[in-house]
């Protein structure tokens, strides 16, 4: 990978982005419009205290997955990746150059919905708040990294709509928000072991009622950032001509 290289392609996507306004209000308004619905709904309950960590991990792994992978086939449609494809530029430099635009957007994301929850909505945990504010940024992460995984294998922004229940809505109903994990079916409980989202919330649930519980969040964070790293590599070795 060529660092200017990548850095150019991060700074057209950023820059294309930024003209996007409905882009921009999906990833950082949306996720918290969600969590003052929630908050709302459960005022004056133990309720929001014990799931909005949860969810503040997942809206933005759900936002991030949506504009990435409708983003980047809108580039493959456009014929933008074509023409990039021509030049004297790797694939690596490319899916970087996506994955560090849009890894930065979910940064962003997630310091947005982390401060609106702490500060707004008087979100309580039991664990630091840096350590949500870091889980929150890794989900966002990871969301990209899928989105830009299976734009790959999308032909229409309704085909990439498609892959939301195929691979986002069993995760969120396996990951232990719903049900315990480990009182789940034996056969279910092995699925989940393998789905990056169960670690993610296995994380917040943990700043949610663990005080020192720091060392397992960080380890459930390195799982997460290893599927964020493959997911990425994959994506690059997937990135192809449409065009002979």
């Amino acid at each position: 990978m060529n660092p200017t290289l990548t850095t150019a392609t991060a700074a057209r996507v950023l820059q294309q982005i930024r003209h996007d306004h409905r882009t921009l209000g999906l990833m950082l308004v949306m996720p918290c419009v969600l969590l003052g619905l929630l908050a709302w709904i459960y005022q004056n309950t133990p309720v929001f205290d014990s799931i909005g960590a949860p969810l503040l991990g997942i809206f933005p792994f759900l936002t991030m997955f949506l504009v990435t992978s409708i983003a980047t086939l809108r580039e493959r449609q456009s014929g933008t990746l074509e023409r990039l494809l021509a030049m004297p530029l790797g694939k690596g430099d490319m899916v970087g150059g996506y994955a560090l635009a849009f890894g930065l957007l979910a940064t962003v994301q997630a310091v947005v919905a982390s401060g609106f929850a702490l500060l707004v909505l008087g979100l309580d945990v039991a664990g630091a708040a840096w350590l949500l504010l870091l889980v929150a940024v890794v989900d966002a992460l990871l969301g990209t990294a899928l989105g830009l995984f299976l734009s790959a294998f999308a032909a229409t922004e309704f085909q990439a709509v498609q892959f939301l229940p195929a691979f986002v809505l069993p995760q969120f109903l396996l990951c232990g928000l719903l049900v315990p994990r480990d009182q789940l079916p034996t056969v279910l409980q092995w699925v989940s072991d393998v789905l990056p989202l169960s670690y993610a919330v296995d994380a917040m649930q943990t700043i949610t009622s663990d005080a020192n519980g720091t060392a397992q969040v960080l380890g459930d964070v390195a799982v997460v950032l290893g599927f964020v790293v493959a997911l990425i590599g994959l994506g690059a070795a997937t990135l192809r001509r449409r065009t002979p």
